[in-house]
């Protein structure tokens, strides 16, 4: 795993590797230097349905024979990566953990929905604020 988000080119625009870059919408970095010319040698635009981003922790998924670029995202470019690249099951488990800040209400069975759902740890703890030793806890209950 990397520390950067990648865009990269599906070799099937229809397949689920990724996200489209159109469905995260604008990020800054699209007007750098270095992302411009990369549109420019691969003969794509960034509305063009092979252009994929991923997180930093899914940069397994890229195909290793795909063009790739690390592009730097702010916090909330990453976050909006995050959830478009999320499953419906993780993106609701991360919207409870979200709320769950403001809550203690069944912190445990929310944790463990959250490690069910596939949630990463590091996720559940940047979400929820949780202590990762009182994650361990609740999942062994």
């Amino acid at each position: 795993m990397t520390e950067d988000p990648y865009l990269f080119l599906a070799s099937d625009p229809t397949g689920w590797q990724g996200t489209p870059l159109a469905v995260v919408g604008e990020l800054e970095c699209l007007d750098t230097p270095a992302v411009r010319a990369w549109f420019a040698a691969q003969g794509v635009s960034p509305a063009s349905r092979e252009v994929r981003v991923v997180p930093p922790e899914q940069t397994g998924l890229i195909p290793e024979e795909a063009e790739r670029l690390p592009v730097p995202l702010s916090a909330e470019e990453l976050e909006r990566v995050r959830r478009a690249t999320a499953t419906d099951s993780v993106a609701s488990a991360e919207r409870d953990l979200l709320a769950f800040r403001d809550s203690e209400d069944n912190r445990d069975a929310l944790l463990r929905r959250a490690l069910a759902a596939g949630v990463p740890v590091h996720r559940i703890v940047e979400l929820s604020g949780v202590d990762p030793t009182t994650l361990s806890s609740a999942a062994q209950v």
